[in-house]
């Protein structure tokens, strides 16, 4: 299998920047296997395609706001950081843009400089993983979460463009345990009431944590997609 077989040109005017008042009106192409048919529908008629006794999985994992930026401490340099996996110790593995500039031992604080000199969030890179992602210790004032949530912005696609004003609207509606670098972006489109009108149907739903973060990275990254078709394949 080459990955080269799943490209495809998509227009930057045909991606929707801002999510749509209701979720479920997000537009669903159906792909008939039998006669190659294709037919467009809207999300909610995902329920005509479900039996019962089927068995639908959600991912109830909760995207944090894991892009920071700030400065390099000894030169100013602006410095990206997102946060990919939390390794414990207030150590996170981190993707770093640009990299070159924070080599083990560099220092990088996020937020306003304090009449101290101080900040209420810095961190500084204790190593240097696989691909490049950089292992960055950080130290704060106050509540992580909180921290975060001040500074820091919802990692959306690069082809997203706009800012969101409403950070909810990057989260399903099922979210509920922290820890995602980016959403499990299908299950967006579900809403409270079409999830109630499955289970009437009689079809299960399940749920599982998985967080998206570093695992997505290179070979894993094409792994996961592999797996992924894989599945769709086998419905």
């Amino acid at each position: 299998m080459n990955v080269h077989d799943f490209y495809y040109d998509l227009p930057e005017e045909l991606i929707a920047q801002d999510p749509l008042l209701k979720r479920s009106d997000s537009r669903l192409m159906v792909l008939n296997r039998e006669n190659g048919t294709i037919e467009h529908k809207k999300f909610s008629d995902c329920i005509d395609y479900l039996n019962p006794g089927d068995c639908l999985v959600i991912n109830e994992t909760k995207v944090i706001p894991a892009r920071l930026y700030g400065v390099k401490k000894d030169t100013g340099a602006a410095i990206e950081v997102l946060l990919l996996k939390n390794k414990g110790d207030n150590v996170w593995e981190t993707l770093v843009k640009p990299g070159k500039k924070m080599k083990v031992g560099a220092k990088v604080n996020f937020g306003d400089e304090r009449e101290d000199g101080s900040y209420i969030l810095s961190g500084e890179v204790v190593g240097v993983v696989e691909e490049g992602n950089r292992l960055i210790k950080f130290s704060y004032d106050g509540i992580w979460e909180e921290i975060l949530d001040s500074l820091g912005e919802m990692p959306l696609p690069p082809y997203i463009t706009h800012k969101l004003e409403d950070k909810n609207r990057y989260q399903t509606v099922y979210a509920k345990t922290a820890g995602s670098a980016a959403a499990p972006t299908a299950g967006l489109h579900f809403t409270e009431e079409l999830l109630e009108a499955i289970e009437k149907n009689g079809i299960k739903i399940a749920r599982v944590t998985l967080h998206v973060g570093s695992e997505l990275s290179g070979l894993s990254r094409w792994r996961r997609l592999r797996n992924t078709i894989c599945t769709v394949n086998s419905i």
